[in-house]
């Protein structure tokens, strides 16, 4: 049993009430596991159909399913390297389905790291319009830039910048924002008791602050008729209401909009103080309880800023050079690619060659990818990156081999071992191949006499 802050106690008991002790009980009982499968990759129907382990669908999330019992870890399954689904806690999973993303939004995910969130936006993009996904720390960005590659998406940008620059980069420019803010975490005591821990060091009012910096950051970079989704992992109103309450009073052309409900969600609360329209909204924001709900605690409130304005384009923008006629090697081996690259321009930077998305017209920033990365070229050979491979499938690239989960030469591949696939016969004999589980691409090999010589990036190998 885990021992709560006596202050987080008592603000729990204010907030609760009698339902103070039904909340406590959480702690008894086991943390709920989740995964949601990727929407760029597959569909619900098909997913049910390969899932490897129990079926028990998260009911307030469309593509989102509790992990008890099946096929081992899943963290290790085949098609967890395959990018079909994300790990992710299931409460955590609501802020991003109920953001409401369509192909050609240009969406902002501000507060990035590790990509539950991200991985979820990008996907439901489509391949279209893009995602440009931020996060100050360099390191968790590039925790975030292997999830995003994970998920085959082409289609998005990852940075590490602070957001007032990324404000002065893109005034009223994006359809759509989500803001999961560094928080207190009071939600999460139960799945990382760790947690309470970092709570006596850096309580609510630290965080309170750069939350609503952050939030006013979010409605400046939103166009008008845009919507923006704010959430936290925890319960104080200082970081929730409170900072909600902040925004609406710092910018007027902001409202808070009622998201899909749930049976199980609960209503903010009222702040005293407050105009009775003011708290009107705030009961619109979501809060989501332990005691109530299979998941931990989150908070969420979607808003809207109010007008229909015109996408805007960035300002201080790098122009992409037109699409220019690749390297001989690069042709070559795009010869075997049956991508659709209609969406955004080539463009080569040193030896390596990119997708960007759309126009590719970006402002100068700290970029840890633009677009997807197609490969480098090596003494005037290209050598395609593992993130193309993911973008792939058997469909999209001219000869594969089609492994199956069970085989045990798929966990040989991921492993980085090179494999004897004589028994298999791939539309070509010799050179490259996109090696798939299952029909879904995991990475490249080259073939030599029925051996393939493994090219699965050597970072992302299975220990």
């Amino acid at each position: 049993m885990i021992n709560l802050p006596e202050e987080y106690e008592k603000e729990m008991r204010s907030l609760l009430g009698a339902e103070f002790e039904e909340y406590k009980k959480i702690y008894e009982q086991p943390v709920r596991q989740g995964l949601r499968f990727n929407p760029y990759k597959l569909t619900k129907p098909v997913w049910e159909e390969i899932m490897p382990f129990e079926k028990e669908e998260i009911p307030w999330v469309e593509n989102g399913y509790y992990i008890h019992g099946g096929e081992g870890n899943p963290a290790r399954h085949p098609y967890y390297f395959a990018g079909l689904y994300y790990l992710q806690e299931p409460s955590a999973m609501t802020p991003a389905s109920r953001l409401e993303i369509q192909p050609y939004d240009k969406v902002l995910d501000l507060c990035a790291a590790p990509g539950g969130k991200a991985t979820e936006l990008v996907g439901r993009l489509q391949g279209k319009g893009f995602l440009l996904a931020n996060d100050l720390s360099n390191s968790r960005a590039k925790a975030l830039l292997k999830n995003l590659e994970l998920t085959g998406a082409p289609n998005f940008y990852v940075t590490s910048e602070e957001p007032a620059k990324l404000v002065k980069s893109f005034p009223e420019f994006f359809d759509k924002i989500l803001i999961d803010a560094p928080c207190s975490g009071e939600g999460m005591f139960h799945k990382e008791p760790k947690m309470a821990e970092y709570w006596l060091e850096k309580s609510p009012d630290y965080y309170a602050e750069i939350q609503k910096e952050l939030i006013v950051q979010g409605a400046q970079m939103l166009k008008p008729g845009g919507k923006m989704l704010y959430s936290t992992c925890t319960f104080s109103k200082k970081e929730n209401e409170e900072t909600i309450a902040y925004l609406l009073e710092q910018c007027e052309d902001m409202e808070v909009l009622a998201p899909l409900g749930y049976g199980g969600f609960s209503e903010g609360f009222p702040l005293e103080g407050k105009s009775e329209e003011m708290c009107s909204q705030l009961k619109k924001c979501v809060r989501i309880f332990p005691h109530k709900m299979a998941g931990e605690g989150h908070f969420l409130a979607l808003l809207q800023k109010k007008g229909n304005g015109e996408k805007s384009v960035p300002r201080k923008t790098v122009a992409a050079k037109k699409d220019e006629k690749p390297d001989a090697c690069v042709e070559e081996f795009l010869k075997l690619v049956s991508f659709d690259f209609s969406e955004g321009k080539l463009k080569k930077e040193k030896d390596k060659v990119y997708f960007l998305p759309g126009d590719g017209n970006m402002p100068k920033l700290r970029y840890l990818r633009t677009g997807l990365y197609l490969g480098e070229i090596r003494k005037n050979r290209f050598e395609p990156s593992q993130a193309l491979a993911m973008a792939l499938s058997p469909k999209t690239f001219a000869s594969c081999v089609l492994l199956s989960s069970k085989d045990i030469r798929t966990v040989k591949y991921l492993k980085g071992e090179t494999i004897d696939v004589a028994d298999l016969k791939p539309a070509k004999e010799k050179g490259w191949q996109l090696v798939c589980v299952d029909g879904f691409s995991l990475g490249f090999g080259k073939l030599d006499r029925g051996i393939l010589k493994n090219k699965y990036y050597p970072g992302w190998r299975m220990q």
